[in-house]
């Protein structure tokens, strides 16, 4: 392993000389979403070290009726690193050398591309690095998969003019075409793109007022609870969309297009059918409009793995911009 981490950032600099004022050529990158390619000796992937890696790539992804993990995970040996699995678009080096190191690399040997090379003196301050580094890891690959799979839909969305919620409301989100419109009343949104002839993604957005004497995260599910009864009924009379009462949502704060959000993570129910499934929510507060942007995606596909699914949805959503 001591050779090879010299002998990968000789490569860098050998692809960056000469280059500064001209795009490289590279071949497309291989791989699908939030697929990561491990560059490893198998010594350490077999114990400690490679726990750890497995521990933070390996995780499970909050909100999935059944485990999933956030990546799935191809271990190589640097020996048997050749051309075929360069083209992988996610690729962690991980290593021992004579001193600790961090770094990303963007385009290395194909595009696009990440590359990240942690190393650490020993095994253990191995461990040590790839636990202090655990967050900007997991950050920089979803980022990476996020911009990819947004970049293959923004060119082919419905424009904002064919959708009366967006125009109505002063915001928009791309929407690939293969989208289908549910319902678009103006004031609530939903498109479906059916996965399978009864699998399908879906996409909802709407606006809520935003209440003085209460917190956000305290209307989150109430506010679920009142759009799907009134927009999204199940199969049999008087069903409609719930949150599911015996799983309680995962939580937190984030940015949304430079408004302060919450992200929310749970299943989804039908009251009066067996139907459920993920979500994935989004509640932005509007302060300067007294209101609560809501986008939210949501499938159903019972029997199947549904990560790659909600992964989509949530690129989706993140396209969110303002408009007025």
């Amino acid at each position: 392993m001591k050779i090879f981490i010299p002998l990968f950032v000789i490569s860098i600099l050998l692809l960056s000389c000469g280059n500064e004022n001209k795009e490289i050529t590279l071949p497309a990158s291989t791989g699908a979403i939030n697929d990561v390619l491990v560059v490893m000796d198998d010594s350490m992937w077999k114990g400690n070290v490679g726990d750890s890696v497995r521990n933070i790539l390996a995780a499970p992804v909050l909100g999935l009726p059944q485990e999933e993990t956030q990546f799935s995970i191809t271990q190589v040996t640097p020996k048997t690193f050749n051309n075929l699995f360069k083209a992988n678009r996610n690729i962690l080096f991980a290593g021992t050398d004579k001193s600790t190191g961090f770094s990303v690399q963007q385009k290395i040997y194909a595009s696009p591309q990440v590359g990240i090379t942690i190393i650490g003196k020993n095994k253990n301050e191995l461990i040590a690095e790839l636990g202090k580094y655990k967050d900007s890891i997991l950050r920089t690959f979803k980022n990476g998969d996020l911009k990819m799979y947004q970049k293959r839909f923004t060119q082919n969305s419905w424009a904002t003019s064919e959708v009366e919620t967006f125009k109505n409301l002063g915001f928009k989100i791309d929407i690939p075409q293969d989208f289908a419109k549910v319902t678009d009343t103006g004031d609530f949104l939903w498109f479906r793109k059916y996965i399978t002839r009864s699998n399908s993604m879906n996409i909802l957005a709407y606006t809520m007022p935003l209440q003085v004497n209460d917190t956000v995260i305290n209307t989150i599910v109430a506010n679920r609870n009142t759009i799907g009864e009134k927009y999204i009924p199940g199969q049999f009379e008087g069903s409609y969309m719930i949150t599911e009462a015996a799983y309680t949502p995962f939580i937190r704060p984030t940015t949304i297009a430079g408004k302060k959000a919450y992200e929310t993570r749970g299943k989804w129910e039908v009251k009066g059918d067996f139907m459920a499934g993920p979500f994935l929510n989004y509640t932005i507060l509007d302060k300067e409009n007294n209101r609560l942007i809501v986008i939210e995606g949501f499938t159903y596909a019972p029997s199947i793995k549904k990560r790659d699914y909600m992964f989509e949805l949530e690129a989706i959503l993140k396209t969110i911009q303002f408009t007025n």
